[in-house]
């Protein structure tokens, strides 16, 4: 397997499990997300993915984020949408060597995570049907050309980011639901009095949303 990940075995097995893809953010780890693997519906493989760039001391990145002297951020856009096509190739992977059902599998990330899970679902959604995209965003730089072009007949996507983001600001988030309505994806959308993180209501909101669609 391309990707070092972890893996949580469905508690209830099913000729096809679904599947729920976990995308720590920038400077952390597949420990990360994974450590909420067990308050997850039991019938889904939960897989925890570590991302491919090593920054040292356990922390990894799924793109380089640099600062020029003016102390402006910006991010290396060929190592993200290398990253894309990783994640999309690992799906293939997982489906193969795990009975996974190809027609229930869901993206959650969270902040870099996050803005690879639009990315990753909007170029592939014949790949996946659902995505949970906590403090990130959807860069369109990092898609694929011409994704607008794809059918998202089956795509939904949950959205969610604090309100006091000191990380990612909530204005960028709040761009892509006008963007993901014009594309006719369904979707949600909701803000938390939050910094940087997944607050408990958060948690549950998401969670509900993916045992009710």
């Amino acid at each position: 397997m391309t990707l070092h990940h972890l893996v949580r075995e469905p508690k209830t097995k099913l000729e096809k499990n679904p599947l729920l893809i976990l995308l720590h953010g920038y400077g952390s780890n597949e420990e990360d997300l994974f450590s909420f693997a067990s308050e997850l519906p039991d019938h889904y493989y939960v897989i925890s993915v570590r991302a491919p760039y090593d920054l040292q001391y356990g922390s990894y990145a799924w793109y380089a984020i640099n600062f020029d002297a003016g102390e402006n951020k910006f991010s290396d856009l060929n190592q993200a949408r290398s990253s894309r096509d990783l994640i999309a190739n690992f799906i293939d992977e997982l489906t193969a060597n795990y009975p996974i059902d190809t027609s229930n599998i869901t993206l959650i990330g969270f902040s870099q995570g996050a803005i690879l899970s639009y990315a990753v679902a909007l170029s592939y959604p014949e790949k996946v049907q659902r995505v949970v995209a906590m403090s990130g965003y959807f860069n369109t730089e990092i898609a694929k050309e011409g994704f607008d072009k794809n059918d998202f007949s089956n795509l939904k996507l949950f959205a969610s980011h604090g309100t006091v983001d000191q990380v990612v600001p909530v204005d960028w988030a709040r761009k892509a639901k006008p963007l993901l309505d014009r594309l006719g994806i369904k979707n949600v959308y909701k803000e938390y009095p939050i910094g940087h993180g997944i607050s408990p209501q958060n948690f549950y909101d998401f969670k509900n949303w993916l045992e009710n669609i």
